[in-house]
C-alpha cells in the first residue's frame, strides 16, 4: 500500500512520473527517485503513517495558482516597432587602467557611455549576485550566496565618496608595494579573485571607518540614507551582512569551509540566541558588510543613470541566476523555503549526455504556493530595481526544475513542478512596477506550458544563431526568426563566433577529455564544416556577403554574420564582447570545474579601446546601420 500512496503523494507534490527527453522520447522517473525527492521535501517515506498523513494534507490543501497572469512592462519604443541592439559582457572580464584587476561599476559606466555613443541601447551583464567575501575563489556568478544582494568585488574604489577625505586609505593605496600588486592584478589574463579581495576589502574597511567617524557620528544626509537603506532591506541585506560576518568567523575559528551547513548547529538558525549574541558582539563588522551592499547598489544605480543619460533606451540588462549555493546566505536566511536533500540540474541532453547537477538549492514549491509567491516577488524586485531589462536564466524553472536527490546521478533525477501561473504573475507585476523589460532564457526543451505563460505575460524569449535551424538542418532565413525575442550569435556557455568557425571549441573539449572514448573527432569537424557552409548559404540567400573569403576568419566576416543577425525579425539583438575582438577562449566550459579556468578569463583589451579596435568597428557599424536608434 505504501508504494501506491507514494505514487499518489508524488503526484500531489508536483513530481512528474515521466518526461520527454531531448530526443522527444518518453522517459519514466523511477519510484526510487520520486521517493528520494519526497524525502528531500522532509517526508519520512519509510513510514506508512507519515506518507498517509502527507497525502491527506496535500489532498486537503490543493495548491492555488493563477491561470491569466498579468503582462510585463513593454517599452513604448518596442511596441512601436523599434529594433534595438546592445553589447553583452561579463563584467569581471573588463580591463581598464583604473580597476583593481576585476571589472567594476566604474568600468561599466564608462563602457555604457561609449556604447551609447555608437548606437547601442543596452549593456547585457552576467549575474552580479553576491558571492562569498570570505572565500573569493568561489567565483561562479551562477552559484551565488544570495540573489538578493550584489558582488562587492565590483565596487570601484576610486568612486567611493569616503576616499576623498580618508588620508589613511589614500596612503595605503599609494604605497609602492600596493601599486605594484595592483599592476600585477591588472596585467593578468585571468582574474585573481583572492588577490583582488586582499587589496579591496582592507581599503574598504578603512573607508567604512571613515564613514562611521565622519558621517554616522555627524548624522549627515548620507548617514540617514544608509539607515533608511538598512531599514528597508533588513530581511535581505541585513541577513546577508550577518551571514558574511558569521561566515568569516566560522571559517577562522571552526574551519567551517562549506557554508552554514558546516557551522556549529547553534549558528545554523538565523533566529537563534547564539546568532543574536554574535550580531550584538560583531555589530560593527555586520554593519561593514551592509555598508558594502549600500555602496555597491549606489554605484550600480549610478551606472544605469549614466547609460540612460548617454542615450540608451534600456540601459543595463541584468541576469538572474536560476538558483543559489546551498551553503549561502539566501538559504540560511530562509531555510524553510528550500529543500536540503537534493540539488537542481538538468536531464541528459545532446551536450551533456550524463545530465547535469548544478549543485544549487531547490526551492520548495509548497512554500511558494503557501505564501502566494511573495518571496519570489521580492526576489524579482531586488533584481529589477537597477536594470532596464532582466534575463531570467533557465526560465523553464518557473514551471519545473530537475531535482537530483543526494547520492543520485544527475541522470537519475526527476522533474518537480511549480505554481507557474503565480510565478509569471509575480514577474509581470514587478516588471511593471520597476519599468523593467523581461527576457526568459528558453533554450533547449521548452514545455508548452512555459511557451504559453511567456506569451500571455509578455516575457520575451531568447534565441541563438547556432540553434536557429530549419527542418533540413540549415539556418533559418531572417524572416523566419521569432519576433518577440532577444537574438544573439552565442552565449557565455557556447563558443565565440571565431571559435565556432575555426572549430577550436571541438579541440578544446577534446583536450579536456569531454568526449566519450572512441569519439570520432573527424566526424565532428566534418559536421562543423557542413554547418559553416550552411551558414554561408543562408547569409548569401539573405543578401549578406562578407568582403573577405570565408575560408578563414576575418573581422569583416564577423560583421557579415552580425549583419545577418541584425536583419532577422527578432526584436532585440546582442553582440558578445568576445566577438568584437575575435577571441576564442571561452568564459565557461559547461561540465568542467578545475579542468578549465571558468569565470576568470579577461577580455584581450581594455575598456578604453574596446569599441575602437579594428576588429570591433565593422561589427558595430553593421549593427548601427541595420538597427539605427
Amino acid at each position: 500500500m505504501i508504494h501506491k500512496d507514494l505514487t499518489a503523494l508524488a503526484q500531489a507534490r508536483g513530481l512528474g512520473h515521466s518526461y520527454l527527453d531531448f530526443r522527444g522520447e518518453p522517459r519514466e522517473v523511477s519510484l526510487r527517485t520520486r521517493a528520494a525527492i519526497l524525502a528531500a521535501m522532509g517526508i519520512d517515506v519509510e513510514d506508512a503513517a507519515a506518507v498517509a498523513a502527507a497525502l491527506e494534507e496535500a489532498a486537503g490543501r490543493p495548491p492555488r495558482d493563477v491561470t491569466t497572469p498579468s503582462r510585463c512592462h513593454r517599452p513604448e519604443f518596442l511596441a512601436a516597432g523599434a529594433r534595438p541592439w546592445g553589447l553583452c559582457v561579463q563584467l569581471y572580464t573588463l580591463r581598464s587602467r583604473s580597476n583593481w584587476g576585476v571589472g567594476d561599476f566604474g568600468d561599466l559606466a564608462q563602457l555604457a557611455r561609449a556604447a551609447a555613443a555608437r548606437g547601442a541601447d543596452f549593456i547585457g551583464l552576467n549575474p552580479l549576485h553576491a558571492l562569498f567575501a570570505a572565500d573569493p575563489a568561489q567565483c561562479s556568478p551562477y552559484s551565488p550566496s544570495t540573489r538578493h544582494c550584489l558582488n562587492v568585488l565590483n565596487i570601484a574604489i576610486d568612486a567611493v565618496p569616503d576616499l576623498v577625505d580618508c588620508p589613511e586609505a589614500q596612503a595605503a593605496i599609494a604605497a609602492p608595494a600596493f601599486q605594484q600588486e595592483l599592476a600585477r592584478l591588472r596585467a593578468l589574463d585571468l582574474v585573481d579573485y583572492p588577490g583582488v579581495a586582499r587589496c579591496k576589502l582592507p581599503v574598504l574597511r578603512r573607508l567604512h571607518q571613515r564613514f562611521r567617524t565622519a558621517e554616522v557620528a555627524g548624522g549627515t544626509p548620507r548617514a540617514r540614507a544608509f539607515r533608511e537603506f538598512l531599514a528597508e532591506r533588513a530581511d535581505t541585506v541585513g541577513r546577508h551582512a550577518l551571514f558574511e560576518a558569521l561566515d568569516a568567523e566560522m571559517r577562522a575559528t571552526h574551519d567551517a569551509l562549506g557554508g552554514w551547513p558546516s557551522w556549529p548547529e547553534r549558528y545554523q538558525d538565523p533566529d537563534s540566541t547564539a546568532v543574536a549574541a554574535f550580531a550584538h558582539d560583531a555589530a560593527e563588522e555586520v554593519e561593514f558588510h551592509a555598508w558594502l551592499q549600500w555602496i555597491a547598489e549606489s554605484q550600480l544605480a549610478g551606472a544605469q543613470r549614466v547609460a540612460l543619460e548617454a542615450g540608451m533606451r534600456i540601459g543595463l540588462y541584468g541576469d538572474y541566476a536560476v538558483g543559489s549555493d546551498p551553503g549561502g546566505s539566501e538559504t540560511w536566511s530562509n531555510r524553510a523555503a528550500y529543500c536540503e536533500g537534493a540539488s537542481i540540474g538538468a536531464p541528459p541532453d545532446a551536450l551533456a549526455l550524463k545530465g547535469q547537477d548544478w549543485g544549487l538549492a531547490p526551492p520548495d514549491p509548497r512554500v511558494m504556493s503557501r505564501d502566494e509567491a511573495r518571496g519570489f516577488a521580492r526576489m524579482m524586485r531586488d533584481n529589477m530595481r537597477h536594470f532596464g531589462a532582466l534575463r531570467l536564466d533557465h526560465v523553464m524553472s518557473l514551471y519545473r526544475l530537475w531535482w537530483v536527490p543526494r547520492g543520485f546521478a544527475a541522470s537519475e533525477g526527476g522533474y518537480v513542478h511549480y505554481p507557474v501561473g503565480r510565478l509569471f504573475d509575480a514577474v509581470a507585476t514587478e516588471s511593471r512596477c520597476n519599468g523593467c523589460l523581461v527576457i526568459g532564457e528558453d533554450l533547449g526543451t521548452v514545455p508548452a506550458e512555459v511557451g504559453r505563460a511567456m506569451a500571455d505575460s509578455g516575457v520575451y524569449g531568447y534565441t541563438v544563431l547556432y540553434f536557429e535551424r530549419d527542418a533540413a538542418g540549415g539556418f533559418k532565413s531572417p524572416a523566419d526568426w521569432r519576433p518577440d525575442v532577444l537574438a544573439s550569435v552565442t552565449t557565455h556557455d557556447l563558443p565565440s563566433l571565431r571559435a565556432w568557425w575555426e572549430g577550436s571549441d571541438i579541440e578544446l573539449r577534446a583536450q579536456l577529455g569531454m568526449y566519450p572514448e572512441g569519439q570520432d573527432l573527424g566526424r565532428l569537424f566534418a559536421e562543423r564544416e557542413l554547418d559553416r557552409q550552411r551558414l554561408v548559404d543562408a547569409m548569401a540567400e539573405a543578401g549578406v556577403r562578407p568582403r573577405w573569403p570565408v575560408d578563414r576568419f576575418e573581422p569583416d566576416f564577423a560583421a557579415a554574420v552580425y549583419a545577418f543577425l541584425a536583419s532577422t525579425a527578432s526584436a532585440l539583438v546582442a553582440v558578445q564582447a568576445e566577438d568584437l575582438l575575435g577571441m576564442t577562449d571561452p568564459v565557461n566550459v559547461p561540465g568542467t570545474c578545475s579542468e578549465y579556468a571558468n569565470w576568470q578569463r579577461k577580455l584581450s583589451v581594455g575598456v578604453e579601446s574596446l569599441l575602437e579596435e579594428p576588429a570591433a568597428v565593422p561589427v558595430l557599424e553593421a549593427l548601427r546601420r541595420l538597427r539605427p536608434r
